[in-house]
């Protein structure tokens, strides 16, 4: 049934290959999963056959083309198998390579005629046929088969440790003393209190383990993929040490009962505290051992604890309903009676604990130990399904038989007896007899009265042992509980601990990463969790640790519910939990009700242990470790800035919060380090930059496919908080416009173009001067403010650092050069070597000290020319420069002009003091700068004067670019005027740190190459950089209060 025969000579004319099914009288035709292989010439693939292809995951077989096309595949598994960043799937054809998909229909018609073809691999690099694949298969099953690693179901896996985590000490040894203090009733209030708590993580777990594949690092990998290695880094360290003091915790607890047990047959090693020492250390020992050899042992190990611990309870039970002695009597075990139930179910406090919290606080430890199963989910067969079930079962039924024993032991034990059957009533009278225990034929007064009772609820913690049907049963309940408690540390911290290593936030701790064995074992970290556990228990002193371990475990809790509702809160698409029975809103409560806990079971411990997590979310977040794990702190980042642009648009514009975003012409940053950090200089943390790459055709072709991610990196190196937008353009003038135009978001977009100066203008192309000066009249004709920054050797380091520059840039080919073809762009290996370790430092990372800022205020522009520098002297590498102010003037108004001019920045609040008025600027400027100006100038006039019988419109023809002689004479007082500024510029701002210069605005029938002349001779001859600076003619300054 399902059989299908296909053929090479039944080939359609699209190269796809006519099949044939034929199905049997069961139901509609199957479809198996095939491939083509050009060189057999028959191919039959039966449903048994298929289906042991998928048993072993064969590639060959699974890679089936699309209808639309032989080389687009069909949706399949392996491909979204791993989704790391710059991980490209594997099998998966590019677009490029389904845009060349008429190469393969051309290779296969040549393959059907019989010719013969060397290479069956199209021109993208994806072959046609996956026969490679098939045999590549084929040698792996041919090889001896090795065992598969050990992997554990839920039962085994996750219920099994989890209960017996949650079981310990305080079940056996406190939990009767609890209820005899609290009464029957508070005492489940405790319980479900202590539960609820659990169970709101226990689902929050489920929910996280079950958003995608866990492997292993439990705890830790839970909330560093979920919130980040900021919070994820901290945590994982601080549990992995909580798990090894755990374990030490727990065996001195186990140390300790064997040395009451001890005790109690006068056999003593050393002396009290030496006895638990030797027993705890050679006790971890033996579980070290257990644990170095392999999951499978250990396994095996929890299995026999749990046996032990269900025979245990099954002895507890057992026992009372057995008749009472008259010794078990006399320790006040009387069975099952309804006056001791009714007295037993109000609450008796006693003692500096007797109180509802203090109860509270003692029990809680005994309801975790959740992350049992959790913290060996890379052992698991199934973590998604595992874990859930698991541990939510688990939960149950430890609750189950907390609320059992306390119901039990209260049943059928009174508070107080004294142990001595001597306190028989042996006649019915009972007057002057207090307590129950007159009820039922004893006499406990005595111990009452003294309060010297040792035995009964409220003053044995051995009750359990004398309830049930043989007292060392429960005694090797105990055993298993500390022990099996023990040992799921010791492996819990390594596992943990080896996958914090492996993501290299911490430096020195790599040695713990490596694994060992089948199963990956971290034995390096055993042995270093077994040094920590022997350090602890040598102290044999553990009281103040184990606050700190309850409140680290505590920790956990809160921070495993903040990233389920934070992930949750954030929509992010990624989010697709498959356990669906949780809410946000539970794990918001097991949140806050973790980080009380923390503060009301142990308020030093929990300063202690948040004091630790910030100092490590410190150093985390410092250092940025370069990972990228799509957490839902990345998807809150957008929601809120998506949030935030949306809202930005329904605000008007106000001159109080204007910001000058610049939108800078840098092309690749890494080769104008310069104009880069000029403007992040004034825009770090103020304002919006995008530097944008306008990408000539001649270059595109060449452009590296990563280049922009190799640029950003650089960028980040160099701490400037930019974003890169390359964009491909004809020209300089139209990649500017469309990037004015579509940069930005909402509120979010461009009011400032800077550029860098173009200081190659005399030897370039005329088109070029064009495209560059229409440029800047395209900026002021969309009312954008506009910046051209000059440094004194140029912007453009492609020299240095032999990068190949953009033509839409300078430097620009010369006309001698004409015939020289562009290089190729630098490859994005070249981006990340010479932009990401050789970082060029620039003036504007040096501090500048006392020098000045030199602002000619020529024009009233808005604001802008005064706002610049004043956002620059808010920095700390400018905040010592002193701002001078130029202003144009006449001598009989001088002091006049000067004081208007200091009330008007003193209203600005701009603590600009020092204003100079310039009275010489409309002096004719001498004589040889007149004639460098001229001489400039000169290879792009026409001349036309000087040629007679030759009209301007016929010269126009052969050169538009050129200055016309009448042109040139209308604006020669302009002309005069910049060579006048520049000799006074030159002559005040010889040792300023930077220089800003009010940019003219042309009148539209400026020729372009004067008005490059004028850009030229504004500012040339400078020291120092030099700005050009221009606003929209709108107020971005004011010295009103609204």
């Amino acid at each position: 049934m399902g059989q299908f025969i296909s053929k090479p000579d039944g080939l359609a004319p699209g190269g796809l290959p006519r099949v044939r099914f034929s199905t049997g009288e069961e139901g509609p035709p199957r479809y198996s999963p095939h491939h083509f292989d050009a060189s057999s010439r028959q191919q039959v693939v039966s449903d048994v056959e298929s289906s042991e292809s998928e048993r072993q995951g064969s590639k060959a077989e699974l890679r089936r083309s699309s209808i639309y096309s032989t080389l687009d595949m069909v949706p399949q598994l392996e491909h979204y198998a791993r989704t790391l960043p710059r991980e490209q799937s594997r099998n998966r054809p590019s677009l490029e390579a389904l845009r060349k998909a008429f190469d393969v229909s051309q290779r296969q018609q040549e393959v059907e005629a019989g010719k013969e073809v060397e290479n069956t691999t199209t021109d993208s690099g994806v072959s046609s046929q996956p026969a490679a694949d098939g045999e590549n298969e084929e040698s792996k099953t041919q090889g001896p088969e090795e065992k598969p690693p050990v992997r554990f179901g839920w039962v085994i896996g996750v219920m099994m440790r989890c209960m017996l985590n949650i079981w310990g000490v305080i079940l056996f040894l406190r939990l009767s003393w609890i209820t005899s203090q609290a009464g029957i009733v508070l005492t489940w209030v405790i319980i479900m209190m202590s539960v609820s708590v659990t169970t709101a993580t226990a689902l929050s777990i489920s929910a996280i383990s079950t958003n995608g594949r866990v492997i292993s690092g439990g705890t830790y990998f839970m909330i560093s993929r979920s919130l980040g290695p900021e919070i994820g880094g901290p945590i994982g360290l601080v549990f992995s040490f909580a798990n090894a003091l755990a374990c030490a915790l727990n065996t001195v607890g186990f140390a300790e009962v064997v040395r009451d047990l001890l005790k109690e047959f006068d056999s003593v090693i050393v002396d009290a505290v030496n006895d638990v020492r030797i027993v705890g250390v050679v006790t971890v020992t033996i579980l070290l051992f257990i644990t170095l050899g392999g999951m499978e042992w250990e396994s095996k190990t929890q299995i026999l604890f749990f046996v032990v611990l269900m025979v245990s309870f099954a002895n507890y039970i057992v026992g009372t309903f057995l008749p009472p002695t008259i010794e078990k009597e006399a320790v006040g075990f009387f069975g099952y009676r309804s006056d001791i139930f009714v007295e037993n179910l109000k609450p008796d406090w006693r003692g500096p604990q007797g109180n509802f919290f203090q109860m509270f606080a003692i029990f809680f430890p005994a309801a975790t130990g959740i992350l049992s199963g959790v913290n060996i989910c890379g052992d698991l067969k199934d973590p998604a399904t595992a874990i859930p079930k698991g541990t939510l079962l688990a939960i149950f039924w430890t609750t189950f038989s907390y609320l059992a024993i306390s119901i039990t032991v209260g049943g059928c034990v009174i508070r107080d007896a004294s142990g001595n059957m001597s306190d028989i009533l042996t006649g019915n009278t009972t007057d002057g007899c207090l307590g129950l225990g007159c009820n039922l034929g004893w006499n406990f007064t005595k111990c009452i009265q003294s309060q010297s009772c040792e035995y009964g609820l409220a003053n044995s913690s051995k009750v359990l042992g004398q309830v049930s049907g043989y007292y060392f049963l429960i005694t090797a309940g105990v055993f298993a509980a500390s022990l099996s408690s023990a040992l799921g540390f010791l492996v819990s911290a390594p596992k943990i601990f080896q996958c914090l290593c492996r993501d290299n936030i911490y430096p020195y701790i790599g040695f713990f990463a490596k694994g060992y064995g089948k199963n990956d074992e971290p034995l390096r970290a055993y042995v270093l969790c077994y040094v920590i556990s022997v350090a602890f228990i040598l102290i044999a002193e553990l009281n103040t640790i184990a606050a700190l371990i309850s409140n680290f475990f505590l920790c956990s809790y809160c921070l495993i519910n903040v990233s389920c509702f934070h992930a949750s809160i954030t929509n992010s698409p990624g989010w697709r939990p498959e356990f669906h029975y949780y809410s946000k809103w539970t794990a918001l409560f097991g949140s806050v009700v973790s980080l009380l806990l923390m503060f009301l079971l142990t308020w030093w411990a929990a300063l202690i242990t948040v004091s630790i997590i910030i100092f490590l979310f410190v150093y985390v977040n410092y250092n940025k470790p370069k990972v990228n794990w799509g957490s839902s702190v990345q998807a809150s980042t957008y929601n809120m800035a998506l949030s935030y642009s949306v809202s930005l648009t329904g605000v008007e514009d106000h001159v109080k919060n204007f910001r000058p975003q610049c939108l800078v012409l840098t092309g690749p940053p890494n080769q104008r380090p310069a104009l880069v950090d000029f403007v992040a200089s004034f825009t770090k943390h103020i304002s919006l930059m995008i530097c944008g790459d306008i990408i000539m055709e001649q270059d595109d072709q060449t452009q590296p496919q990563d280049a922009t991610e190799w640029l950003v990196k650089w960028m980040n190196k160099r701490k400037v908080r930019s974003f890169y937008t390359p964009f491909s353009a004809d020209s300089l003038r139209a990649g500017a416009g469309h990037l004015l135009q579509a940069s930005g978001l909402g509120k979010l977009k461009p009011n400032t173009l800077v550029l860098g100066f173009k200081t190659n203008w005399r030897e370039s192309f005329p088109e070029s001067i064009e495209d560059y000066i229409n440029t800047i009249y395209d900026t002021f004709d969309s009312n954008y403010c506009l910046c051209i920054l000059r440094m004194m050797d140029g912007l453009d380091i492609s020299e240095q650092t032999e990068f190949e520059v953009n033509q839409g840039f300078e430097p620009d080919e010369s006309v001698e050069n004409e015939d020289q073809q562009s290089p190729e762009r630098e490859s994005a290996d070249d981006i990340s070597e010479n932009g990401d370790s050789n970082q060029i430092k620039t003036v504007f990372q040096n501090s500048q000290g006392k020098k000045t800022i030199d602002v000619y205020w020529i024009s009233d522009d808005g604001g802008l020319t005064l706002l610049v520098p004043y956002l620059l002297t808010r920095r700390k590498r400018w905040h010592r420069c002193k701002v001078r102010v130029f202003v144009v003037g006449d001598e009989q108004n001088l002091e006049e002009g000067r004081n208007k001019m200091i009330a008007l920045l003193k209203r600005f609040r701009l603590d600009f003091n020092d204003v100079i008025v310039m009275t010489d600027s409309e002096k004719r400027p001498h004589a040889k700068n007149l004639s460098r100006f001229v001489d400039s100038v000169a290879p792009f006039r026409l001349y036309d004067e000087q040629q007679e019988g030759v009209s301007v419109q016929e010269l126009r023809q052969s050169a538009p670019w050129k200055i016309s002689d009448k042109e040139f004479e209308a604006f020669k007082l302009k002309s005069e005027r910049k060579v006048r500024l520049n000799e006074i510029i030159r002559r005040n701002s010889q040792h300023a740190a930077l220089v800003l210069v009010s940019l003219p605005v042309p009148q539209s029938d400026c020729p372009s190459a004067l008005y490059m002349a004028w850009l030229d001779t504004l500012t040339c001859g400078l020291h120092c950089p030099a700005v050009l600076i221009r606003g929209n003619q709108q107020n971005v300054l004011t010295f009103y209060c609204q």
